[in-house]
């Protein structure tokens, strides 16, 4: 294999990865990133993981598409077979996907059985030879996102050397996770909480490779925390916390990227996005497969708990409308009027 002469982040402008939202499953659908769109206007939003053989092998539109307001926009993907990987790069590339990021830290036992994921630290050279087909296949930016270390193997000099091998192949940007994955017993849930946070390592990483771009992820919840991480690393990711209490991405505009306009209003957002739920409900998708998304934007005020109880009581039902949706965001004590459904504008 050949090495790239012209690296594919040098081919396209430099993504701003100061702030992203970590690509998650069930969560970061195509729906959940137009609300977080509406959101902020800059920070970095990823695909959940998607495999190389659902790409090959499935409708690729139904996995891949999306709407055009999402950009800046990553696809991440799973898999390990070099060849594969590259063709998806390649057709992720023709989607018009802003950046291809590989999957080297889930530690789900299915993705284990596949050669995916977090099990991948433990065979850097497949990792780089796999980063290097990418890179050589687009003209897009290729990065990874990857654990500490995997089960007993929690030593810096083998992070260190796993970075230094797979930026070789030219990537040179590394989203880290600051925990270790246990591949064996523990479930995903119980790999987000209970291997210890080791943020030093992250910090090490990037003392130790200036020229890289490492970003940090894993724990960080609030905006006053990604600004302590931005002492040491290049950028943050978060993940749950985008979900469960989206309306701090609100504030990720002003705070990261020197943005004069004012902070979006939750209730307007809310309401934009139940337009975008009825023009896609008309198209097929059912509101309980989009309303989920609407649940962490309230966090916090008078009668976020109503809303919640509100939708999933009654948005299941074959005769469930849009006005739903309306009904329980009247329930917000801080609705001035109440709330009748908007027709969408086409």
């Amino acid at each position: 294999m050949t090495t790239n002469s012209i690296p594919s982040h040098e081919l396209k402008p430099r993504l701003n990865r100061r702030f992203s939202v970590a690509p998650m499953i069930d969560v970061t659908d195509r729906h959940y990133r137009y609300l977080a769109r509406l959101l902020s206007q800059h920070a970095l939003l990823y695909t959940e993981m998607i495999t190389t053989g659902a790409i090959l092998n499935g409708d690729q539109d139904y996995l891949l598409s999306y709407s055009d307001q999402e950009h800046p926009l990553a696809l991440q993907l799973g898999g390990s077979n070099v060849d594969e990987l590259a063709q998806c790069a390649r057709i992720g590339e023709d989607y018009g996907y802003d950046e291809i990021n590989l999957n080297v830290g889930c530690p789900s036992d299915k993705v284990q059985n596949n050669m995916i994921g977090a099990c991948l630290m433990a065979h850097p050279t497949l990792v780089t030879d796999c980063m290097q087909a990418m890179i050589e296949a687009v003209t897009i930016p290729v990065t990874i996102k990857h654990r500490i270390g995997i089960d007993d193997v929690d030593d810096y000099d083998v992070l260190a050397d796993f970075v230094e091998q797979v930026s070789q192949s030219g990537c040179d940007t590394f989203i880290v996770h600051a925990r270790s994955a246990i591949l064996k017993g523990l479930s995903p849930k119980q790999n987000r909480e209970i291997p210890p946070l080791q943020y030093d390592k992250v910090y090490r990483l990037k003392d130790n490779f200036p020229d890289l771009e490492i970003i940090i992820n894993g724990g960080i919840d609030n905006i006053a925390d990604c600004h302590q991480h931005l002492i040491r690393v290049d950028g943050v990711m978060l993940g749950r916390v985008a979900n469960h209490n989206s309306a701090l991405l609100t504030q990720v505009d002003q705070q990261f990227y020197d943005c004069s306009l004012p902070l979006p209003e939750r209730r307007q957002a809310a309401l934009s996005y139940f337009a975008y739920m009825q023009q896609h409900h008309e198209q097929g998708t059912s509101l309980h497969h989009m309303s989920g998304h609407i649940m962490g934007l309230f966090q916090g005020l008078p009668g976020a708990r109503a809303l919640r109880r509100h939708i999933s009581d009654n948005i299941h039902g074959s005769n469930a409308s849009i006005q739903v949706m309306y009904d329980a965001l009247n329930l917000i004590e801080t609705a001035p009027t109440p709330i009748t459904e908007i027709t969408h504008q086409q």
